[in-house]
């Protein structure tokens, strides 16, 4: 049985990590959006869900025509599942927000810690996805914290841009 160490090691050398940021990075922005003018917790879980789905399908799709239009060949039935698991990651990261939501349609937090909560951990998910990427290439933990700050700064550049035009 492979240890959690194993098991992030693993995922840190996959493909899923661009996924993840990307799909972080598309949850947070439908999550500052709608901020101001929520449609109630279960509209914005629902946002998120379906936001999360579609980019997700997108994805797949791309990839597929991308496949076909550079082999010049239809894709088989392997590759389309592959695409579709490589597609999960992307809907994992933009529909990871809806958690907070969720809880707040049940009452168990309160709509505006819902939003902050998925604002902040979002953030921190793309801030840290940076760092550890950095570490595992072998950078020291300077580096790592630069490479962190710039892609945390993607996500720190949304949230701000909707506080100046708000």
């Amino acid at each position: 049985m492979p240890s959690v160490r194993d098991a992030i090691d693993a995922h840190l050398g996959s493909r899923d990590v661009a996924r993840v940021i990307y799909g972080s990075i598309v949850g947070l922005a439908l999550v500052v959006a709608l901020e101001d003018h929520p449609p109630g917790a279960g509209g914005t879980a629902a946002a998120l869900l379906g936001t999360a789905l579609a980019v997700g399908l997108a994805e797949a799709y791309s990839e597929l025509v991308g496949t076909e239009a550079r082999t010049r060949r239809p894709v088989d039935r392997t590759h389309v599942r592959e695409l579709l698991a490589d597609s999960a990651s992307v809907t994992f990261g933009a529909g990871f927000p809806a958690l907070f939501f969720v809880l707040a349609a049940a009452g168990a937090i309160e709509l505006e810690l819902a939003f902050a909560l998925a604002k902040w951990t979002g953030l921190g998910l793309i801030g840290a996805y940076g760092f550890l990427a950095a570490r595992v290439s072998g950078a020291g933990p300077r580096r790592a914290f630069v490479h962190a700050a710039i892609l945390t700064a993607i996500g720190g550049a949304l949230i701000a841009l909707k506080a100046l035009v708000h």
